[in-house]
């Protein structure tokens, strides 16, 4: 058992933030977080100062002097970042997305690009040949790779997966959502960074989910994960619409991705999943997702909770007070998140993944929900192509 772990930072934005702070608060495994490295060296020198670590001046100097390499940057970059770090003899944790379509990357052809009209069949399969290059590397290396998708590690979920465990239930049927007014990110809307709109940046969490609980029911019904089978989705741009009143109170420069998706998942048992992402919802994060149950219904709340209410009657009394993501503004009846880190399952699946690589075992969320996840996405936007035509995944 390694009971030391010298983790190296792989970027320095809002991923960074989190993972930095999840893993302060291992514990059981002594994570010694090495430093930070990113493209802007003016930035991560500023995230380094903020908080408090050394930084690295180049990839190949984080890769000499850590044993778990967190790769927290724009996902047109995973794979070849994470094949590198796997060849080097590295653990992985690798951040969502875990893989995707993002157009052409060289210069010549960057340009004529578009979210839009590219030929999403090729796309499909150049996810899936992404996903076999990973999975070849994580074989070849005998590493382990996280896959950093704290909706498996939330409170409310884990809670779910205990009930399906213990009752031996069967999922027959979920429901499930994010979203919020629109994401904060410089890259957000421009496909050829952000690998898709709401339905991947967003709809990928309640489907990891929906995913994960249908694999811990198979392995205890039949010793083996219920992957999906196939999908079919349906895609908008409701706030490049024509007749679109802008209030100004949601996001609206999405260049070429979509800003509201709904996907039909269908089980290789024939049970099925439907996931709802967008960006047109105001009051907060909306984080859910139901499950039907031949014999017990769950319904699991990351956003919003009611642990703690409280009542502000003017807007600045709260001005420097954190109340959750993407509420605005603080007056009247407030929910408070106590700990949105813990919450969303931050803290636990650093926890988790540091064990793991420890003992050398697989991750609670490995690659193989990372992959399933990847090819459901691209198989979905192609099927959105197709006016909705059920597509089959890999």
């Amino acid at each position: 058992m390694q009971t030391r772990l010298r983790v190296g930072i792989v970027g320095a934005g809002f991923a960074a933030r989190f993972h930095t702070a999840g893993w302060r608060r291992v514990h059981g495994v002594e994570v010694e977080i090495a430093g930070v490295y990113g493209r802007n060296p003016e930035r991560a020198r500023e995230f380094a100062a903020r908080h408090h670590m050394a930084v690295f001046s180049s990839w190949r100097e984080l890769l000499d002097r850590v044993d778990v390499v967190d790769i927290c940057t724009p996902g047109a970059t995973h794979e070849a970042l994470a094949v590198e770090a796997l060849r080097a003899g590295r653990d992985v944790v690798l951040e969502k997305p875990y893989t995707g379509y993002y157009g052409p990357q060289d210069a010549a052809s960057a340009g004529a690009f578009s979210g839009l009209t590219f030929d999403r069949e090729a796309a499909l399969a150049a996810v899936r040949a992404s996903c076999r290059r990973l999975r070849e590397a994580i074989a070849a290396s005998g590493r382990r790779l996280g896959y950093a998708e704290n909706w498996i590690y939330a409170p409310a979920v884990q809670k779910e997966r205990e009930i399906l465990e213990k009752s031996g239930g069967q999922v027959l049927r979920q429901l499930g959502e994010e979203s919020h007014s629109g994401s904060h990110a410089p890259s957000y809307g421009r496909w050829r960074e952000s690998g898709g709109g709401a339905l991947a940046g967003k709809g990928c969490h309640p489907l990891s989910a929906a995913l994960y609980f249908k694999m811990i029911e198979g392995r205890g019904r039949n010793g083996r994960p219920i992957w999906p089978a196939r999908v079919s989705a349906h895609l908008h741009r409701l706030t490049q619409l024509p007749g679109y009143l802008d209030c100004g109170w949601l996001r609206t420069d999405y260049a070429d991705t979509e800003d509201y998706g709904q996907m039909h998942v269908i089980f290789e048992d024939g049970t099925v999943a439907d996931i709802l992402a967008s960006d047109v919802v105001l009051g907060g994060v909306s984080n859910w997702i139901e499950v039907f149950c031949g014999n017990h219904r769950t319904r699991c709340n990351l956003n919003p909770t009611d642990a703690l209410e409280t009542f502000v009657p003017g807007a600045d009394t709260l001005r420097d007070v954190y109340i959750v993501e993407k509420l605005q503004p603080r007056q009247g009846w407030m929910r408070p998140a106590p700990d949105e880190d813990w919450q969303h399952g931050y803290p636990q699946e650093m926890q988790d993944f540091a064990q793991a690589f420890a003992v050398e075992r697989e991750p609670e969320s490995s690659w193989r929900l990372g992959e399933k996840v990847s090819l459901t996405l691209a198989a979905a936007y192609l099927s959105a192509s197709r006016e909705g035509q059920t597509v089959a995944i890999e």
